[in-house]
């Protein structure tokens, strides 16, 4: 199969800063790609690079797309190294969706978990989305004091209701002592679902150490943020929970087969994907990896557009 092919850098200004342990975020960059089969049919798909989780850069995808010249075939798509996961995952997912005629069930709030912003409107931000229906949301840690972020916590805690749940994402930005600490506090906090990636990856013995002493369920999520390590961990005996950004984990067929052989407990995360990345997300999400945990793509108040 041939297919002709357009491609489209895009830059997307976040419109508050997303600040994390690996520092400020203020533009999405990425690649809107467009295919079109021998019957006419076209259909778009997203490459959203994210260097600092291990995938190729913005230019290196640009310059991989660059290389076709507006035509690109069935085992070319297929033979896209593994040194471009987010390529992978953009074609793939364009492709697939030629063949798919498939509507997307319409999920409601409780289905997804926002990121809220750590700002003077915290708070109001907060019952907005709670009002709107949303019960999981997810904080960033490891940018102050654990005294002083779980003072926050504590509160963010008590303005749930019985049903709520919050997750808080260190992004490997905690030493093994203040990790304890945190798992310890998690011991006693009932909305708590997890705390995401308290150690960085290169420290992933004690973060099974840690998952086997704390009832404070741990995810990974840079320690898994491609198939081949996501294989990897889950042979090294992780039986805690995998956060998977799909967008930059390769072939999302691969994953796919992984997930059905193992059923591994995941959640299907967001990596601030335009509309085009997101409905493959959920598309894949709904199809093929069924979770009762809230889909990490809750981005509804960071972009204007």
């Amino acid at each position: 199969m041939n297919y002709q092919f357009r491609f489209a850098p895009y830059r997307r200004p976040f419109k508050t800063p997303l600040r994390t342990h690996h520092g400020l975020w203020t533009m999405r960059q990425g690649i809107i790609l467009s295919l079109q089969d021998e019957m006419g049919r076209i259909t778009q798909g997203e490459i959203a690079p994210l260097p600092w989780f291990g995938t190729e850069t913005l230019e290196e995808a640009i310059a991989f797309c660059a290389v076709f010249g507006g035509n690109i075939t069935r085992e070319q798509i297929a033979a896209i190294p593994d040194t471009l996961p987010a390529c992978q995952f953009g074609f793939e997912t364009a492709q697939l969706n030629l063949a798919s005629t498939e509507n997307l069930v319409s999920l409601p709030p409780t289905k997804f978990c926002q990121l809220i912003r750590r700002s003077p409107t915290l708070f109001q931000d907060l019952q907005t989305l709670l009002q709107q229906g949303f019960r999981t949301f997810k904080l960033k840690i490891a940018l102050d004091t654990p005294t002083t972020e779980i003072a926050l916590c504590q509160q963010i805690l008590a303005a749930l209701p019985a049903d709520g749940r919050l997750r808080l994402d260190a992004n490997g930005g905690l030493n093994r002592e203040q990790a304890k600490y945190w798992l310890n506090w998690g011991e006693s906090q009932a909305k708590l679902e997890f705390i995401e990636q308290p150690l960085a990856p290169e420290h992933f013995s004690d973060l099974l150490q840690l998952n086997a002493a704390f009832q404070t369920q741990i995810a990974l999520d840079e320690s898994v943020s491609q198939l081949a390590s996501l294989e990897h961990c889950y042979g090294q005996g992780w039986c805690g929970v995998f956060v998977i950004k799909l967008a930059i984990a390769g072939f999302p067929s691969r994953l796919k087969e992984f997930c059905q052989a193992h059923q591994p407990d995941i959640v299907i995360s967001t990596v601030f994907e335009t509309a085009v990345g997101q409905r493959a997300l959920l598309n894949f999400s709904q199809k093929f990896f069924p979770s009762q945990r809230a889909l990490g793509m809750g981005d509804i108040h960071w972009f204007t557009d």
